[in-house]
């Protein structure tokens, strides 16, 4: 085939085409308008041709491309959203498979957490995620030379070395008890930032959860009956809970919680809790002679894996469409 066959093979092409979709449209434009197009190939070999047909092949191919440009133009006008929006509506046509959304399920297990505690009369209690030194450390028993800081590998401002991303949601326990006098009982969910190595069971950022009771009279019994409540409600009957030793710099006497399902040996660190420090009570001018209390802290995080047998916290992260929309019906 000639370039004269081609050409007129290729006006037959636009002539005949039909443009009933943007996307047959923008394959039409491709083929004839872009920048490689059929139509350059036809151009590059009028050089190659004698004269008289150098003059028909230029024509035809002039031809050729006003016709694909009109063509694909009134496609434009046809397909542009002012134009589809003034056509009636045709009820006939399937509707859009509109997926719907999903909650994810870090915020499921934050709220299924905050409901048990307002059950047994906590209150709602939020603060800022960008704080100072006091009330991220100092208040909360740890100065300056205090090896506690070692264990929150902390993100400071560079610009106010005063100020820094929260390694904790013990903020807003400092901050409720400056303002408030006892009776507290609060809880207070959000986001926590520490400099750590990302692996499958670490990120830089998290979700934490804390409550704190302080009133006359409050002892560690009442802080037990708290847990083994919480633990009973969340993880179900078929969960069994230890509460042992440990240290806490804000807390005095301290204690962390492990879980397990019954019959089986491996135990799992939930939670850490303890009696109020009374240092931190001096803090926030609250007099510890008269005033007790006691404040637990959990991540979110992992009740949330142990829930939804999740064994990589990286994906809670990835937002991944295939891992987000299991979670619809929740």
């Amino acid at each position: 085939m000639n370039a004269l066959e081609r050409a007129q093979a290729l006006l037959a092409e636009v002539e005949q085409a039909e443009l009933l979709t943007a996307e047959q449209a923008e394959a039409f434009r491709l083929r004839f308008l872009g920048s490689k197009n059929q139509l350059k190939e036809l151009m590059a070999l009028l050089k190659t041709l004698p004269t008289e047909e150098r003059k028909q092949l230029g024509h035809l191919v002039n031809v050729v491309k006003q016709l694909a440009e009109e063509k694909y133009r009134a496609a434009q006008q046809r397909f542009s959203p002012k134009v589809q929006a003034s056509l009636p509506a045709d009820i006939t046509r399937p509707g859009w498979p509109y997926m719907p959304g999903s909650r994810h399920p870090v915020a499921i297990v934050r709220d299924q957490i905050i409901d048990i505690f307002l059950r047994l009369g906590f209150a709602l209690a939020d603060g800022p995620e960008i704080e100072d030194d006091w009330h991220n450390f100092t208040a909360l028993n740890m100065p300056e030379d205090h090896p506690a800081r070692d264990m929150t590998d902390t993100f400071y401002l560079s610009r106010n070395p005063d100020l820094m991303l929260r390694s904790q949601t013990s903020n807003v326990q400092i901050r409720i008890m400056e303002r408030q006098q006892p009776p507290i009982r609060i809880i207070a969910a959000g986001r926590v930032y520490r400099n750590e190595t990302i692996t499958y069971k670490a990120h830089v950022f998290f979700h934490q959860i804390e409550g704190l009771y302080v009133d006359e009279a409050v002892s560690f019994a009442n802080l037990k009956q708290t847990i083994l409540y919480f633990v009973d409600e969340f993880f179900g009957a078929d969960y069994e809970c230890r509460i042992r030793p440990s240290y806490f710099p804000f807390t005095e006497i301290s204690a962390e919680v492990d879980i397990r399902r019954k019959g089986t040996e491996r135990w799992l660190e939930i939670m850490g809790c303890g009696m109020v420090h009374p240092e931190v009570l001096r803090n926030c001018k609250i007099d510890p002679d008269r005033y007790s209390g006691f404040a637990f802290g959990m991540g979110i995080e992992r009740p949330a894996m142990l829930k939804y047998g999740i064994t990589d916290i990286r994906i809670l992260y990835e937002n991944d469409l295939r891992f987000l929309r299991q979670f619809i019906s929740a």
